[in-house]
């Protein structure tokens, strides 16, 4: 059994993922590696923060350094020196949003590396053999993506695309899996901002019955409240008995809100591209670290946070190192804004178990931002 529900409040839950490189204990936010490191970040400080799933990106390392180097190394765990649990995205947004898309079909895409400009095909069957190879815990199933605000015939043609991928995903999983170590394989749900496509998306994924369920195409753009309905409207229809998984999130308020509707794993690179912009989550919210009120500021970044950086270093020296453009304090910063997330969902899992979720999320949200995004959806 890949997941094990060990208590709910109302749609919230607490569970633990029984992966091959031990027990994930969710809901949980998943570090980004996406070139095979969580950018600044070394194993042994996710290891501290006890980051027990983190995600990689198989298109970035199909393209470089390239699955062949990978494999010799004895797979992505070996070659990242990683003990815990990896999870890859299959490929399908980086294509989307990062490469020369020359033609897509239903046969796949075709497109140009965002590196060199070489030609390459991506099919449903090659993006599992491709994370096949790579040896992650977790693959996903390859699907489209678009942008938000295209019309709903372009959504709908996007998600049957969907769906018919998804198909040959599992079908190509199935013929390899034999072959290869433990692995699970979820299903993505599309459709964009239309709640009749989620619907009809999330029918057709979850009649393939993959081990998970993800819901990608959110925080593209739209507004919160657009991608809270949608989380609404597909919490009543996920499989309870398994795992599921909102793609590219992570602030701490679209994360509970996330986990009031079901969701159990979260990623995304925003914390740690935040960090090297010089902003720190907070419990009263985001802190610019060049800010000048800063400069004789002694205090931790967060009073309440028990991270590396915050028993170590002061506001004022984090300040001095972005305005000296020292390294450092791009790594400081990045520990504890990835630590931060860890810890709001091991938090969040407590209250799940003791009944108290609805109110931990409130009591957060009143003091985060200055109340601003408490009550933004009922």
């Amino acid at each position: 059994m890949l997941f094990e529900i060990k208590g709910t409040d109302n749609f919230a839950r607490a569970g633990i993922l029984h992966l091959p490189h031990g027990d994930v204990e969710t809901p949980t936010f998943m570090p980004v590696g996406t070139q095979a490191t969580v950018k600044t970040l070394s194993v042994e400080e996710l290891y501290k923060m006890k980051a027990g799933l983190i995600l990689a990106n198989a298109y970035h390392l199909y393209l470089r350094p390239g699955i062949d180097v990978i494999e010799k190394a004895g797979g992505i765990h070996s070659f990242m020196n990683w003990k815990k649990n990896l999870l890859t995205d299959s490929g399908g947004f980086q294509v989307f949003s990062l490469a020369t898309l020359n033609k897509i079909s239903n046969r796949g895409m075709e497109f140009q590396s965002h590196i060199d400009g070489s030609r390459h095909f991506l099919s449903p069957e090659r993006a599992i053999e491709i994370q096949i190879a790579i040896g992650a815990d977790i693959i996903m199933a390859l699907d489209q993506c678009i942008p938000a605000g295209v019309s709903e015939e372009e959504t709908k043609e996007a998600m049957e695309r969907t769906s018919l991928w998804a198909a040959r995903c599992k079908e190509e999983f199935l013929k390899l899996k034999k072959n290869s170590k433990k692995q699970y394989l979820f299903g993505i749900i599309q459709g964009g901002m239309s709640e009749k496509l989620r619907l009809k998306s999330a029918g057709d994924i979850i009649s393939m019955d993959f081990s998970g369920y993800a819901i990608g195409g959110l925080s593209v753009g739209e507004d919160k409240i657009t991608m809270y309905h949608i989380l609404d409207t597909l919490k009543q229809i996920l499989p309870s008995d398994k795992p599921h998984y909102l793609m590219g999130v992570g602030v701490p308020e679209d994360i509970l809100y996330g986990i009031e509707m079901g969701i159990d794993m979260f990623d995304c690179v925003f914390p740690t591209r935040a960090a090297r912009n010089a902003t720190a989550f907070t419990s009263d919210g985001k802190l610019s670290l060049r800010n000048l009120s800063l400069k004789y500021d002694l205090g931790p970044l967060d009073s309440s946070c028990n991270c590396y950086t915050c028993r170590n270093y002061t506001r004022a020296y984090i300040r001095h190192l972005f305005k000296a453009e020292e390294i450092l304090g791009m790594r400081l910063a990045s520990i504890h804004n990835t630590n931060f997330l860890i810890n709001l969902t091991k938090k969040a899992r407590k209250a799940i178990l003791k009944g108290k979720f609805k109110s931990f999320k409130e009591e957060f949200l009143k003091r985060y931002a200055k109340g601003k995004f408490l009550n933004m959806y009922r």
